[in-house]
């Protein structure tokens, strides 16, 4: 039986399917002309050496639509995906001049993208890399590129607020599916970015022109006119140029130097990686999800488990920020970064919710690690321990949590402002409330604190 995949109908040249736990992409009669020229070109085979294209194979079968089939192509399989709104800065600024990068690599080569969606970049195998073999078509001379406007919408608009008027505007992607209006975007920029040749050019102006010509049908005809191939490049490097300089640096975030204001010694520190690193290596998991995560110290220690795929998330997106550049740095191929709030996860959206899946929808994992986050979730956010279990227990078939105490100086810094309602908080309730969806396997104290570390494995 294949599945079309829910994301994959908007586009007539194809679509996604799956088949036996298998990745396919239909591609049809209509693209042919563009696919044929695409891989007799040597573009294919560039972008896919250079890492910027994922990789397809031609299969024979299976065909979901034979009718308008002229291809089957097995595309490699994307561990873990993820959404733009879960993007750390530096990702999404990746994502964004990975795109461009293609752009132009499609250029020399004849070809043009036909669109320019955020949700073509995944992150794989420690980079992003783009996955819709059918955004290419050939290149005409003198005509504009179709996709500017998203591409401002979907990658400049975002990275301009986050940079320029609060990182957490990233979430604004979830309620703006085909990206963030540029009308929008422009009001809430501060009026200093109008001296940004780059953002005056492609978000402020090109507002103007949206509104200006808006419902004659010739918004995109008027504004763009004809475009030579050199004019192109141009605002491709235009846009790059733009992209680089927006930055944003993550001091002052309320959890990014979460482990230079943590009341462990060095020595029970010590013991904590000790310990869990020794209970990861007893599940031995080819899939991990660690939530709360800060900057991946913990994350890391999976590593060493050979295949392993570990999604790393946080709330804060300093401390995503910070896990993402130090994955970067040491090239780490299984690790993904992704900013993620546990008490208000990606929801699935677009059309019918089904072309965006949930956070939860992208499980289960083999493993999760929750670690200095019940606390938090029990007591800043007034969470039964019964749904505390029972959510995690969706999320994968082995658990390490950390139960941290009443008595631990970090707790009595969430309950100083706040009345203690919370007379279940106990290891004991802890133990009893999580054994109606979990068996303890093991059940550590962390030496000289009043810390426990338990792996449990659901029922």
């Amino acid at each position: 039986m294949s599945d079309i995949h829910p994301s994959s109908f908007r586009d007539p040249s194809g679509f996604v399917f799956e088949f036996n736990g298998e990745i396919y992409r239909q591609i049809n009669l209509v693209y042919r002309p563009d696919y044929d020229y695409l891989i007799s070109s040597g573009l294919f085979k560039n972008l896919v050496k250079k890492n910027l294209l994922i990789n397809h194979s031609e299969v024979d079968a299976p065909v979901v639509q034979p009718e308008t089939a002229y291809k089957i192509i097995k595309v490699e399989p994307v561990r873990y995906l993820s959404y733009p709104y879960e993007w750390s800065f530096s990702q999404y600024k990746d994502a964004a001049l990975l795109t461009l990068k293609l752009q132009k690599e499609a250029l020399n080569y004849g070809m043009i993208l036909k669109d320019a969606s955020a949700y073509n970049v995944q992150f794989h195998h420690g980079h992003p890399v783009f996955i819709d073999t059918l955004s290419f078509s050939k290149y005409v001379e003198g005509t504009p590129w179709v996709g500017y406007r998203q591409f401002c919408q979907h990658f400049l608009a975002p990275l301009a607020l986050m940079a320029l008027t609060d990182i957490r505007l990233s979430r604004m992607m979830v309620d703006f599916i085909d990206g963030i209006p540029l009308d929008l975007a422009s009001k809430l920029l501060p009026a200093s970015s109008k001296f940004n040749y780059g953002l005056l050019t492609h978000i402020h102006l090109h507002a103007l022109a949206q509104s200006k010509y808006a419902g004659s049908g010739t918004e995109g005809k008027k504004a763009a006119g004809s475009v030579s191939r050199m004019g192109l490049v141009g605002l491709i490097e235009n846009l790059e140029n733009t992209i680089r300089k927006l930055n944003w640096h993550p001091e002052g975030t309320a959890w990014v130097d979460y482990y230079q204001a943590t009341n462990y010694s060095d020595h029970s520190f010590g013991d904590k990686i000790k310990i869990v690193e020794s209970l990861i290596r007893k599940v031995a998991p080819q899939s991990m999800i660690d939530l709360g995560a800060n900057t991946g110290v913990f994350s890391r220690l999976a590593k060493g488990i050979e295949g392993c795929s570990i999604v790393s998330t946080d709330i804060d997106p300093g401390a995503v920020e910070v896990n993402y550049l130090e994955s970067k740095k040491a090239k780490e191929i299984h690790l993904l970064p992704l900013l993620m709030d546990l008490t208000n996860p990606s929801p699935a959206i677009g059309w019918e919710n089904k072309e965006r899946s949930s956070f939860f929808s992208r499980g289960p994992v083999d493993l999760v690690m929750a670690l200095a986050l019940i606390h938090h979730l029990a007591i800043s956010n007034n969470l039964p321990l019964a749904k505390i279990s029972g959510t995690l227990a969706k999320l994968g078939k082995y658990l390490i949590i950390e139960f941290v105490p009443k008595e631990d100086s970090q707790v009595q810094r969430l309950l100083a402002s706040r009345e203690d309602i919370f007379p279940l908080y106990t290891i004991q309730n802890f133990r009893d409330t999580f054994t109606k969806d979990f068996k303890i396997i093991e059940e550590i104290p962390v030496q000289q604190t009043k810390r426990t570390v338990f792996l449990l494995k659901r029922k």
